[in-house]
């Protein structure tokens, strides 16, 4: 099973980014989809999740209106999008999959993991 995350790189304050995931090695449909990050410093925080149909997902609170998570079944890949990117969002970028409806906020649970995407966000 791999997991290949793409799509960071180097931002101004207020623009968007979106961040990819394909999933290769696992029935792709049968996971639920999850995006953590890990900034400096600091400990892997969880983003959001999205179900295993794309129909649901939930947010971190503080990232609801700004990130917003998405998948194509039919291309095994799961999308970040974030929007007016602050500098706090500066860090390293993590997809995960759960074998389950919805995945939770904690990291453990996850069985698979992507290797990261760095994104940094410049004044």
């Amino acid at each position: 099973v791999q997991l290949q995350a793409s799509g960071g790189g180097l931002v101004q304050v207020g623009g968007s980014l979106r961040l990819s995931c394909v999933a290769s090695g696992l029935r792709f449909e049968r996971y639920s989809m999850a995006w953590f990050r890990q900034a400096p410093g600091k400990e892997r925080v969880y983003i959001g999740a999205i179900t295993r149909s794309g129909g649901g997902a939930n947010y971190e609170d503080s990232l609801k209106g700004r990130f917003a998570i998405s998948r194509d079944n039919a291309k095994n890949t799961a999308y970040l999008q974030m929007n007016s990117l602050e500098l706090e969002d500066t860090g390293v970028y993590y997809c995960a999959a759960e074998n389950r409806i919805l995945g939770s906020r904690y990291g453990p649970e996850y069985t698979y993991w992507g290797q990261g995407t760095l994104v940094t966000v410049s004044s």
